[in-house]
């Protein structure tokens, strides 16, 4: 039973990976057993351990924190003495027609704005001709090109079947690419410390990289205090194929990156691709930055930068009600107390073979008025067919379970079935309270019990 449990967690849990480190990592169609997760966007690049295919997911699934748009990001490099291209953000034809005026060369680039990645490779919707990131010669075509672009959707590899609507583009330079190349930077848990990692095989296929190649992602762990050293520098720069005046251009980048890692509390940066002109500088073309939203208290000047249109809205909403709330893609809502066992009521859900819509943790210190929206929020999700409540009352108790699912009712009402698993402090009171209420539920004796009898009332 225990392989198939972790198997179930490798097919249909990977969206956790964006609250919790577990014991391994997805990437692709990979899931890589024994490694703590290295996640740069959507990506699991530069794992160890055994790999073994699974069932592909959705790839929009990535690591928790505050997202920031490219021409943000950019701009915070910019800052931060890292070396990127002369842009404009533009909302209209119009403005994107003035940006390539004002850039005043002869190519530039309209690239989509959206929150995911694979634009190059992503199609509109609507114009699937269209792709998300376009060579533009003349201020007419940036202006024809940003027109087909905005207010349409962009479905790429990591934005799943819905996409993304796009409501800005950058129009930036071009320049004269000599190789393009890979780096990143996240906080790699068995280093205990941020790490670099970076490939000599950069651009729109290194998902194929981290698949086939994964000996062509190479990693450098840095200290936080001192950071990135410049041996580390000239390190990563030999393993990129950097030569030359180049290198020391590279050393300069590196560093830089490094410190602005730290100095904004990121969890994750991505560069794909870093390029090396045909001059011999290193540019970032591409720039995604997350940032720890537990340092957010430290960063208030960034909080501006959040789009809340790209985010979904029930996870923004559980997170101001203190919730731990992510939105998965199957069927059956889950409203669990504690993050362990709530992916193991996943975990067995899918056993019994059921879809687990959400992840939803409310805590140990949850209160009724917690425990009620945590209920608007699952009920509002037109996927859900049934509802499973497992509580196992330590702190949390179960008498306030119960109120809070009475309250529900009364409030919200419940159009779908109802299986209720409560064991723990205040159980007995718990379920006396429920049997009292009048409320359409079902009983369930122990997890097992419970999944089968959801799965089952889900169809």
């Amino acid at each position: 039973m225990a392989s198939d449990v972790a198997t179930t967690r490798r097919q249909d849990v990977a969206g956790i990976v964006r609250i919790f480190s577990t014991r391994g990592a997805y990437c692709g169609s990979l899931w890589h057993l024994g490694a703590t997760p290295i996640i740069a966007g959507s990506r699991c690049l530069g794992f160890r351990g055994k790999s073994i295919s699974v069932p592909d997911f959705d790839h929009s699934a990535s690591g928790r924190g505050m997202k920031i748009h490219e021409y943000q990001g950019k701009e915070i490099f910019r800052k931060a003495g890292v070396a990127v291209p002369q842009g404009f953000v533009a909302r209209t034809p119009q403005e994107a027609a003035e940006a390539y005026k004002k850039l005043g060369g002869a190519i530039a680039v309209v690239k989509s704005q959206i929150h995911a990645g694979g634009r190059g490779k992503g199609t509109l919707k609507e114009i699937p001709s269209q792709r998300g990131v376009q060579l533009v010669k003349s201020a007419e075509e940036a202006a024809k090109v940003a027109e087909a672009l905005l207010g349409n959707t962009l479905v790429t590899i990591q934005t799943g079947e819905e996409g993304k609507k796009v409501n800005q583009v950058l129009v930036e330079a071009g320049c004269n690419i000599d190789r393009e190349l890979y780096l990143g930077i996240v906080v790699d848990r068995s280093a205990k410390g941020p790490v670099f990692m970076v490939s000599p095989d950069g651009g729109m296929n290194i998902e194929e990289v981290a698949e086939k190649t994964p000996d062509r992602i190479f990693h450098e762990s840095f200290d936080v205090d001192s950071g990135l050293q410049p041996y580390q520098a000239r390190k990563l720069a030999t393993l990129l194929g950097i030569k030359g005046k180049s290198i020391g251009t590279a050393d300069k980048f590196f560093r830089a990156l490094s410190k602005m890692f730290v100095a904004y509390d990121c969890s994750m940066v991505e560069i794909n691709p870093l390029v090396v002109t045909k001059e011999g500088e290193l540019l970032a073309l591409d720039a995604k930055v997350t940032f720890d939203d537990n340092a957010g208290f430290r960063h208030p000047d960034l909080a501006e930068l959040r789009d809340m249109t790209e985010e979904e809205p029930a996870e923004v909403r559980a997170a101001e009600s203190g919730l731990s709330y992510v939105k998965l893609s199957g069927n059956i809502g889950c409203l669990v107390n504690g993050a362990g066992l709530a992916m193991s009521t996943m975990d067995i859900i899918k056993l019994h073979g059921g879809f687990p819509a959400n992840f939803l943790d409310v805590g140990g210190g949850a209160n009724v008025e917690q425990v009620t929206e945590a209920f608007r929020i699952l009920l509002s999700d037109k996927n859900v067919k049934a509802v499973l409540v497992n509580i196992f009352g330590g702190i949390m108790r179960c008498t306030t379970i119960a109120g809070a699912i009475i309250e529900a009712y009364k409030q919200v009402g419940f159009n779908v079935p109802l299986v209720v698993r409560l064991e723990g402090t205040e159980v007995a009171e718990g379920r006396k309270m429920l049997a009292e209420s009048g409320v359409d539920i079902i009983a369930a004796e122990g997890l097992t019990d419970a999944a089968k009898k959801v799965v089952a009332a889900a169809g």
